[in-house]
């Protein structure tokens, strides 16, 4: 009997996947500059082999994630959804569920660098990006470079400290640069910051504002793990031990190629259409005042794309977007005094959102 094709996979193999050949010019490639780079970089059709390889490729750093990280499969999916589709992850949570234990083992995973920064509220924005020293034995100014500069960024607490550091990652997360004393410093690729903070009711935090809170692709809540999967916790003691034996599954350089592979993930515009859908809704909406901004709608569609490959496939289905829009737009909104409820204030956006989403229809 023969099986009907999915609308959203139709003509599938006349497009193609495609990707950035691995070459030198990987090296140089800046998240700002994405556009100059795919000029300048050869694209070629992905075989179905390759395509089968790379999805393979995905699937092995995801278990190996989970093996270090018990009974939080949904976190560690939309942390690799994030690298893939060049964004960067805010996690909320109390201390001790394992989000210092995430970033570490996602470095190591893929092979690169990384670096955690404690936030305080006496911590400088030259803390984070460097510092220009000067040099006796040059005659001149040397720039001593920050803890930014590495794959993988863990900035712990990051609500702890001044909005004058927290804004120091702007430029960083958005143009993958930054800038001291007139001169710009790219970089290295991949990069990616997981950024962690305590629920607004703690004292003694700075609330992140909107302008840096859209920088991030998603937000995500980090609770405490089930009572099965704790057991497993205490009885395999997961965590520093199996985070000591985690072996690099890939290369930094297959990380880039992964991003270009995910962008070329074809989205229908039915599919499209159910995005904007909901992005208007939240800006028409009576118990908001502040929608999902066109950068949110962006986020969305590129994080979409990262599930549909993380999954293995070469298109987009309506499960790739609506399981997504609460942790993609819940931190990019902002509830009003109109909306009755018994939540928390951190947690009425989600709900908000969760109302909008079930009330459009799905493209079938």
């Amino acid at each position: 009997m023969d099986t009907k094709i999915p609308r959203f996979a139709r003509d599938d193999n006349r497009k193609g996947l495609k990707l950035v050949a691995r070459s030198q010019k990987l090296k140089s490639y800046d998240i700002g500059n994405s556009a100059a780079s795919m000029l300048n970089s050869k694209i070629h059709p992905m075989s179905p082999e390759t395509a089968i390889a790379v999805s393979h490729k995905a699937a092995e750093l995801e278990k190996a994630l989970r093996r270090v990280i018990r009974g939080k499969d949904d976190v560690v999916r939309l942390a690799l959804v994030s690298i893939f589709a060049r964004g960067h992850l805010l996690i909320e949570g109390v201390p001790g569920v394992g989000k210092t234990t995430l970033g570490q083992a996602l470095a190591r995973a893929i092979d690169c660098t990384f670096q955690r920064v404690q936030f305080t509220s006496d911590m400088l924005p030259s803390d984070v990006l460097g510092i220009s020293v000067y040099s006796a034995m040059e005659q001149e100014f040397e720039f001593k470079r920050g803890p930014v500069f590495t794959n993988v960024l863990l900035a712990d607490e990051i609500n702890r400290t001044t909005p004058k550091t927290q804004s120091a990652l702007l430029e960083a997360m958005n143009e993958g640069q930054v800038t001291v004393d007139a001169h710009s410093y790219e970089l290295p690729q991949p990069f990616l910051v997981i950024a962690t903070q305590n629920p607004v009711e703690h004292h003694g935090t700075y609330p992140l504002p909107e302008s840096q809170l859209d920088r991030f692709l998603m937000r995500v809540r980090m609770g405490y793990p089930e009572a099965a999967a704790e057991r497993e916790i205490l009885r395999s003691e997961a965590g520093a031990g199996v985070l000591q034996d985690l072996r690099p599954v890939l290369t930094g350089a297959d990380v880039l190629e992964m991003q270009e592979a995910v962008k070329q993930i074809r989205v229908d515009e039915s599919l499209v259409t159910y995005a904007l859908e909901i992005v208007k809704r939240t800006r028409d909406s009576e118990y908001l005042s502040l929608g999902v901004s066109p950068r949110g709608a962006q986020a969305l569609y590129r994080a979409a794309q990262a599930m549909a490959f993380l999954d293995g496939r070469s298109f987009c289905t309506p499960e790739d977007f609506k399981p997504l829009a609460v942790p993609v737009f819940a931190h990019r909104i902002v509830v009003n005094g109109g909306y009755a409820s018994t939540l928390k204030k951190s947690e009425q956006a989600d709900q908000v959102l969760r109302e909008i989403v079930d009330d459009v229809a799905v493209p079938v």
